[in-house]
């Protein structure tokens, strides 16, 4: 077979009957990492946008006032923005622990959202006021992110038998992501449970339901993938796209503050720890005076607007969370601090959203190439 440039290029992802140009989800980043403007770069250059509707109304609602109605006007305004910026396809991350989840999940249906991703929990239940005809009904995908082959076949299983229908793909999310991690602080570096092992065994959970119901269902790939090589590895493996979130903060079309991106370029290798959050879980950040202090066990005075997070103990928590990553967003690391994926030390500059993909599409064809064995002239790069 005489190979051509299309056997070489990043492949479609197919989500049942939508098609995106490139297997490449930006993921969700809050709070207002990934807002509109981030989300509708990505999906102008063929990829998913996402935004994260987690916090939105603290950035919303200044004064204080109502952090939950603030969360859902900032949410309309965002899907409406993206789309108004940009015809590609844009998705919305909603956390399954936060307090407002129900109403998170029915205003992007609402609007029409073109895929709505669920994790930081198991969506095991429809929420209140979404019926499954309704469901079933509009062109918005559903898609969990799991950090386990046992979690995906607990929500298909479990939507299987509750509703009569299954969700439309799924993202597994390994333990070098940033921000809050699915894992147990000793399985992070556990090789057991690194995402080369994690993909295969998911793909496997997922067949057949594939097979059943004749829809892709496509195994999203998550968590410490940089490069274009990376996605070809994966690829490799049986996984149909990646999801990317560090690769993109980086970004100059990303919603955070000049000096948020900063911390990226500037931070080294032992810069990026392991943080217990006060929603109970391990996170991936970069280490500063305020996480410092933090770990030293000095209390960061702060009133609870409302109890964002379900798992969240505001009242024996060091600080606000919520608020911590708020200001961070806007720049004021000295009361604030950020999430970030393991390979973040690697970043040297802030570029545009086209030019990281265009690198990203050189990068696995160079992959492919070298698999391969196959260099000749027409597709020297």
């Amino acid at each position: 077979m005489i190979l051509t440039q299309k056997y070489i290029s990043l492949p479609e992802l197919k989500i049942d009957d939508l098609t995106v140009k490139l297997p490449i989800i930006q993921g969700g980043m809050g709070v207002g990492i990934s807002m509109a403007g981030l989300a509708s770069a990505v999906a102008d250059q063929g990829g998913i946008g996402v935004i994260s509707s987690v916090g939105l109304g603290l950035l919303h609602d200044k004064e204080m006032k109502n952090y939950r109605a603030g969360n859902i006007i900032a949410l309309r305004e965002e899907i409406r923005k993206a789309k108004r910026l940009s015809s590609g396809i844009v998705g919305v991350n909603v956390m399954v622990a936060v307090s407002d989840y129900d109403d998170l999940v029915r205003t992007a249906l609402e609007e029409e959202i073109d895929i709505l991703f669920l994790g930081a929990g198991l969506p095991l239940r429809l929420p209140n006021g979404v019926s499954i005809e309704f469901l079933k009904s509009v062109k918005t995908k559903i898609i969990p992110i799991v950090s386990s082959a046992r979690a995906a076949k607990i929500i298909f299983q479990t939507w299987e038998k509750k509703f009569n229908h299954i969700p439309d793909g799924v993202v597994v999310e390994g333990p070098k992501a940033g921000g809050h991690l699915g894992f147990k602080p000793e399985q992070i570096d556990d090789p057991a449970y690194a995402l080369e092992e994690i993909v295969p065994q998911v793909v496997s959970v997922i067949k057949p339901f594939r097979i059943k119901y004749g829809k892709d269902l496509p195994v999203i790939a998550a968590g410490g993938i940089f490069t274009g090589e990376d996605i070809f590895r994966f690829l490799q493996m049986g996984a149909s796209g990646v999801q990317m979130g560090t690769r993109f903060v980086a970004t100059n079309e990303c919603d955070a503050d000049i000096r948020f991106k900063e911390q990226y370029i500037y931070c080294k290798k032992e810069d990026i720890v392991i943080i217990k959050s006060p929603v109970g879980l391990p996170g991936r950040a970069i280490i500063n005076n305020f996480l410092r202090d933090v770990s030293a066990g000095i209390k960061m005075p702060f009133t609870c607007p409302w109890k964002c997070l379900k798992t969240c103990d505001f009242k024996t928590s060091l600080y606000c969370i919520a608020k911590a990553l708020m200001k961070a967003k806007i720049g004021n690391l000295t009361n604030g601090f950020s999430f970030a994926g393991s390979n973040a030390y690697r970043i040297e500059n802030i570029i545009s959203v086209k030019e990281l993909i265009e690198n990203l599409k050189r990068e696995f064809e160079i992959a492919y190439l070298e698999l391969t064995k196959i260099l000749t002239p027409q597709f020297a790069l």
